[in-house]
């Protein structure tokens, strides 16, 4: 009886969104072949370089880690008594080769980081630990009140317990138990959305990717929905915007926070990161331009810039904080150096998001504001705002860098109560 055979190859049948293509393992057996994924993707000329008998320092160590991945597959396929590819397959997901849930979250948190998508990584790596914590029956209370040292270790045994996530396991009933886990640990129903986004994602890899069937896509009519969260109105009215302009901060720290807050109200709702990365070379004719940092890696749509008109006030915000002396390639506001990594960027603009909040929150509640201000109001209320005063969402749309007009419905807080109660005297305008 002929043996089973297996090969490493390179599926170029579709492309991932980087413009590589998985490596796969190839097993053959009676003239039927299946593949498997290594967590490995390369670009055709990589993995020609890399299959080269001299494939250098940088392809050595993936070449060393796929043959090894191979040598495996021939040790089980060696210890059936008779093969199929069902017992192959229970042995491979035994063995831990990556063709399940946590491993292909491991590989696009890998990419990710490899990118500079420190964010979107860190994204990822808070889906994978909220599905194993599921998985491993660990509760989420178990975290509470412990060191990051005590957490790490917690998640490092989770880890080590865990047994592999078949992306066959992953049916609609599993999400359903998934999300009523996370509700009866006290998670909303917004951070469900936001842990199984990832998970739809590698989903979709997987099936674009041949390694997984359409039939075992889980989300969906009829299926699982991922559930969209409360929209909690966000936005701030224009009195209690004139409010916070008009506030006599007590300390610097203060007069910093609210400037900043208010820039970002002024600039199209622009958000801290794109306000770090602004430059001097940015400001041309009295306007600013940028491309919001959320879209510069897109591939769905043409990435287009926002210019946005500086009003004086926002002027006077860059003349005050503004970094001296002007030079057209440094940045504008002190949050970011020259040479820093995307990790470090990141934490530069998570703590500058902070001390804005921080400072935000203090004088709404000085001023008797009783929404949780945060720079995320800022772009709420600038939507808002202009909505309230007959401004166009075509418009508002532009300004704010949105694809499309529907996801710019998500920013437009409803009317203020006066407004809706100025509107309905109307139905009894005969009275008059």
């Amino acid at each position: 009886m002929q043996d089973a055979s297996t090969n490493i190859i390179i599926d170029t049948r579709r492309a991932l969104k980087d413009g590589t293509f998985p490596v796969k393992l190839r097993v053959t057996y009676q003239r039927k072949q299946k593949y498997y994924p290594t967590g490995i993707n390369l670009t055709i000329e990589d993995f020609e370089k890399m299959n080269s008998s001299r494939p250098g320092r940088e392809f050595k160590g993936v070449k060393l880690k796929l043959e090894a991945q191979e040598q495996e597959a021939a040790q089980i396929i060696s210890k059936l008594q008779s093969f199929s590819f069902e017992d192959f397959e229970k042995r491979i997901q035994r063995d831990g080769l990556p063709n399940e849930v946590f491993s292909a979250f491991d590989e696009a948190i890998a990419r990710f980081r490899k990118a500079g998508r420190s964010a979107t990584a860190d994204n990822y790596m808070s889906a994978r630990n909220s599905l194993r914590g599921f998985v491993s029956g660990k509760a989420y209370a178990s975290r509470k009140g412990k060191t990051k040292t005590e957490i790490k270790a917690l998640l490092q045994e989770e880890e080590e317990n865990t047994l592999p996530l078949p992306f066959s396991r992953v049916t609609p009933g599993f999400l359903e138990n998934y999300e009523e886990w996370m509700s009866r640990e006290g998670r909303s129903a917004t951070t469900v959305g936001i842990y199984l986004r990832p998970l739809r994602a590698l989903f979709n890899e997987a099936i674009a990717s041949g390694d997984v069937s359409q039939e075992q896509y889980p989300f969906g009519k009829r299926k699982y929905q991922i559930p969209a969260g409360v929209n909690v109105k966000k936005a701030l009215g224009l009195g209690d915007i004139q409010k916070i302009f008009d506030y006599v901060p007590v300390t610097e720290s203060e007069a910093r926070g609210r400037d900043m807050w208010m820039f970002s109200y002024l600039c199209s709702g622009m958000n801290v990161k794109d306000m770090a990365r602004l430059k001097y070379s940015q400001l041309t004719d009295g306007s600013i331009t940028f491309i919001r940092s959320k879209t510069t890696r897109s591939t769905r749509h043409r990435q287009k810039s926002i210019t946005v008109p500086l009003m004086p006030d926002a002027v006077e915000i860059i003349a005050r904080w503004g970094k001296k002396p002007v030079v057209p390639e440094s940045y504008i506001f002190p949050v970011l150096t020259a040479g820093l990594s995307p990790e470090e960027e990141l934490a530069k603009v998570k703590q500058a998001t902070k001390t804005i909040n921080k400072y935000i929150k203090r004088i709404a509640a000085a001023l008797g504001i009783e929404k949780d201000v945060t720079t995320y109001t800022a772009r709420h209320s600038f939507s808002t705002v202009l909505k309230r005063s007959g401004v166009s969402t075509a418009f508002i749309s532009e300004a704010l860098g949105h694809s499309s007009e529907k996801t710019t419905q998500h920013y437009l807080d409803s009317f203020e109560d006066e407004t809706k109660r100025q509107h309905l005297t109307n139905l009894t305008a005969f009275k008059k």
